[in-house]
């Protein structure tokens, strides 16, 4: 489940990068960001609705100490 939720995270700012990394070499004349954060909301909104569904589930619970 740890693995599952990193790997996501993971991916959420490797697209974050490349967005900044396309920003900066076509100064805007592609669609590469916009296709780059573009799966940035999809990943965040995916890892949202996982973290939801888990918790719903009882898959994984909140720290309360």
């Amino acid at each position: 489940m740890k693995i599952l939720i990193v790997v996501l995270f993971l991916g959420v700012l490797v697209s974050l990068g490349s967005a900044l990394k396309y920003l900066m070499q076509d100064r805007g004349r592609t669609d590469r960001m916009a296709w780059a954060l573009t799966w940035r909301v999809g990943l965040s909104i995916l890892l949202f609705l996982f973290l939801l569904l888990a918790h719903a589930l009882g898959w994984i619970s909140p720290n309360m100490r």
